[in-house]
């Protein structure tokens, strides 16, 4: 499963933080893309909790040049083949299955598998996987948790979620076990239902500076080989 972490780690280092967007409406998740593209997050994952998600997708994907756009909320193959079809370019699934793990291995879209504990990485590394959605991160022991893995599962690599905001994400990027962090503190939910695109710029631009700081340069050993 070389090219599956590969193709991850070529999406993921490209995103000093991963927006974590559910959107309602198509327009919105166009404008909201857009503004996430200029102030320097040019990677986002669109949750498959609302009935627009899939047709966002298709319309970030042909509406806004160079953003990389992923698929949340991940649960079964049927979600994947879905996400697959909507014109994602990578998936995001909250946990992991032996059936989800058998259809991404099949599948040409690259899945980062939800884990929270050393038995599931363990489990996806027996399928092939070392990049991991670390899920929910801040009640799975958050920093010290991911940084107690980095000593028994050093190849692994991970893009933290769960109860992470302004005020933590730096610790986590700090990491050299942790490529990207996922969140949802600059698109405040008030924000995107009244189209205030100015405050979200403005926050994402602060994120994207802030990470760019506190993210470490990426390590060779840590890259993935054929």
């Amino acid at each position: 499963m070389s090219d599956v972490n590969a193709a991850l780690d070529a999406i993921l280092e490209r995103a000093p933080v991963l927006p974590v967007l559910t959107v309602g409406d198509v327009e919105s998740a166009v404008a909201l893309g857009s503004v996430l593209r200029d102030a320097g997050l040019p990677v986002v994952e669109v949750t498959l909790r609302t009935p627009a998600a899939l047709d966002a997708i298709r319309a970030l994907r042909d509406r806004v040049d160079g953003l990389e756009v992923g698929a949340g909320t991940i649960v079964t193959p049927a979600d994947l083949e879905r996400a697959r079809e909507a014109g994602a370019t990578f998936a995001v699934s909250p946990g992991a299955t032996e059936a989800l793990y058998r259809a991404a291995a099949d599948s040409t879209l690259p899945l980062l598998p939800g884990v929270a504990t050393a038995s599931e990485i363990m489990a996806g590394l027996g399928h092939g996987w070392r990049r991991f959605k670390f899920f929910p991160a801040g009640a799975s022991g958050g920093v010290a948790a991911l940084r107690a893995f980095g000593g028994p599962l050093a190849r692994v690599r991970f893009c933290p979620t769960g109860g992470i905001g302004p005020d933590n994400f730096g610790d986590y990027l700090a990491l050299a076990n942790v490529m990207t962090v996922g969140g949802s503190w600059m698109v405040p939910a008030d924000a995107v239902a009244s189209g205030d695109w100015s405050r979200i710029e403005t926050l994402a631009r602060e994120c994207a500076e802030r990470a760019a700081a506190d993210r470490p340069a990426t390590n060779d050993n840590d890259k993935t080989t054929g």
